[in-house]
Formats: C-alpha cells, sequence, structure tokens
C-alpha cells in the first residue's frame, strides 16, 4: 500500500491506495477539488457539508450519465453486431444458392453437349445409311440398265 498526501478545499489529507494507483488517486482528487471549489464560488458560504454533498452528486451525475450512454452505446452495437450477423447469414445463402445454381446450369451445359454429340453421331449415322442406300440404288438401277 502506498501513501499520499493530497490536497482538498486547502487542507492536506494522507490517503492510501494500492501500488501504483497514486497517480490516479491524486487525479480523481484534483478533479474532485475542482468541482468543489468551482461551487463554492458559485454558491458561496453554504456549508462545507453541503458543498461536499452538491460535488458528489454531481459527480455522480456525470458517471450516471456517462454509463447510460456507454450503456446505448452498448446496445447500438449489439444491433449493429446482430445485423452483421444477419447480413452475413443472407450473403452466405445468397452465395449457396448461386453456387446451386452454377452447378445446375453446369451440369445442364454439360447433358446438352451430351445431346448435341449423340444427336450429331445420330444424324451422321442416318447420313451414311441414306449414302449407302442411295449408292446401292443407284448400283442397283445401273445394273438392271445394262441387263436391259
Amino acid at each position: 500500500m502506498a501513501n499520499i498526501n493530497i490536497k482538498f478545499n486547502g487542507k492536506e489529507f494522507l490517503l492510501s491506495c494500492d501500488d501504483g494507483q497514486e497517480e490516479h488517486l491524486i487525479e480523481l482528487s484534483e478533479y474532485l477539488n475542482l468541482k468543489f471549489d468551482k461551487l463554492k464560488s458559485e454558491l458561496g458560504s453554504i456549508g462545507e457539508n453541503k458543498l461536499l454533498l452538491i460535488t458528489s452528486i454531481q459527480v455522480m451525475d456525470e458517471y450516471f450519465e456517462t454509463k447510460k450512454k456507454i450503456d446505448e452505446k452498448k446496445k447500438e452495437l449489439l444491433e449493429l453486431s446482430s445485423k452483421f450477423k444477419e447480413l452475413k447469414s443472407l450473403v452466405i445463402d445468397y452465395r449457396n444458392k448461386k453456387d446451386l445454381e452454377i452447378k445446375e446450369l453446369n451440369e445442364n451445359q454439360d447433358n446438352l453437349r451430351n445431346a448435341v454429340e449423340k444427336n450429331k453421331e445420330t444424324y451422321e449415322k442416318i447420313i451414311e445409311d441414306a449414302t449407302d442406300q442411295i449408292e446401292n440404288f443407284i448400283q442397283k438401277k445401273g445394273s438392271e440398265n445394262q441387263i436391259q
């Protein structure tokens, strides 16, 4: 424990604090003393106890207002975080849906390519068969003409 002297309302006080907290305690006591002196100059001599009470209430009011603002910001942050998570989920769902659509389109393209290739082979076979039949017909007619 560390002991430090602070000055408040023109009087010296010896206070104890944890080691390493000396500067913080001095900062707090200086802030409180400034508030006290300001009220003393504004309100005049209304008594030390009453000035201490009013100073304490003002400091607590600042604390609660700050705490209220922090709580509001935390709530806003949680809402933003929730909206971000929702948006992220929507983006992931959209991406997954598009991935499935792309996969389906690729499969359809492959099926179409296979169907075109199969039809090409079928048509080539039909043309070959038709050509063979025409050649056979011509040869047959040619042989008939030679016999006559």
